[in-house]
């Protein structure tokens, strides 16, 4: 991958910028104080900038006439006005943007699972759904990498935000750039990515790349886009990665011995079992590319779509939990 990349990612700034909760704490957390080092934080506190100070009396989400609004109890004030127009003008403020980690369970900014209550009286039952914020967040940007806090303890949910967040960065690039020539680099280096994700989207975006209606580029480079985000959206299933790798394993598995191709594949079938992590896998069949100096493989993404200084096999132990939410 490119080692210039620096991907803008908007952050949650209670987590460790600044000490702006309701209750005057901050939340440090160690995956963010990582990333420092490797993009560019645009911190924020949507609560605050809609006026609320520090400390404040809590705000929640309310179901009301099937409309869930954003509520402060003790001044019985709704602010999801507020709000929304904060987030539109806060979008508009930014120039780039790759990625947001924002606060869990936040009325404003939690993701999923935020507490709504039903009814503004709090002996009322509840439901989940998802910070006012947040849900702008969604709508406006929804091919980018959007995570929370907790989610990201898992390490899937992490490899999967870090990868998305760095192939967005580098699609930008190509937005910048503005040519087919460009289009068409991206899409090669990242074909057994995107095959990884998605083998559908991966050929509906080389379908969109051949341009065969010669079509505007803007208009080729926009519809590439909305595919990419598209192909990215859920994190990719263990037999997706296996038939990407199987495909590398085709380039030079004439060349190997019996035992070789055996310990390959056995590697596929520990990782399809939980028993390794990806990164096993991937430089065995790394190192077979380096060995014959394929050119073309060597310039793939997936080997390295992030940096992997911010490779870490550590785990909340939460997995299925977490990413079938």
């Amino acid at each position: 991958m490119n080692n210039e990349l620096r991907p803008q990612v908007v952050v949650s700034k209670c987590m460790g910028f600044d000490a702006c909760r309701y209750n005057g704490q901050t939340l440090p957390d160690k995956f963010v104080e990582k990333l420092k080092d490797y993009v560019d934080y645009h911190p924020v506190c949507a609560e605050v900038e809609i006026g609320l100070g520090v400390p404040r009396n809590p705000i929640r989400l309310v179901l009301e006439n099937e409309q869930i609004v954003l509520y402060q109890p003790a001044s019985e004030t709704e602010y999801t006005q507020e709000m929304i127009a904060f987030s539109h003008a806060f979008f508009d403020s930014l120039s780039e943007v790759d990625g947001f980690i924002l606060k869990g369970r936040s009325p404003s900014c939690g993701t999923k699972d935020v507490k709504v209550y039903l009814g503004k009286s709090k002996t009322t039952g509840s439901i989940k759904g998802q910070g006012i914020f947040a849900e702008q967040v969604f709508k406006r940007y929804p091919y980018l990498a959007i995570e929370e806090e907790g989610r990201l303890t898992n390490f899937r949910i992490r490899e999967h935000f870090l990868a998305k967040l760095y192939t967005m960065c580098s699609y930008r690039q190509v937005e910048k750039a503005g040519t087919m020539a460009a289009l068409v680099k991206f899409q090669a280096n990242n074909k057994y990515l995107l095959m990884a994700y998605s083998q559908k989207e991966q050929k509906v975006l080389g379908r969109i790349v051949a341009n065969h209606d010669k079509l505007p580029v803007d208009v080729v480079i926009n519809s590439y886009k909305e595919h990419l985000g598209i192909a990215f959206f859920r994190i990719p299933r263990y037999s997706n990665y296996i038939n990407a790798m199987m495909h590398i394993f085709g380039y030079f598995s004439e060349h190997l011995s019996s035992g070789e191709k055996t310990f390959i594949l056995d590697s596929f079938e520990k990782y399809k079992n939980g028993k390794i992590p990806l990164s096993v896998p991937i430089n065995i069949l790394k190192s077979y590319v380096i060995k014959y100096n394929d050119g073309y493989l060597l310039e793939q993404s997936i080997w390295v779509p992030f940096p992997e200084e911010l490779m870490d096999i550590s785990d909340s132990g939460k997995m299925e939990d977490l990413i079938k939410k």
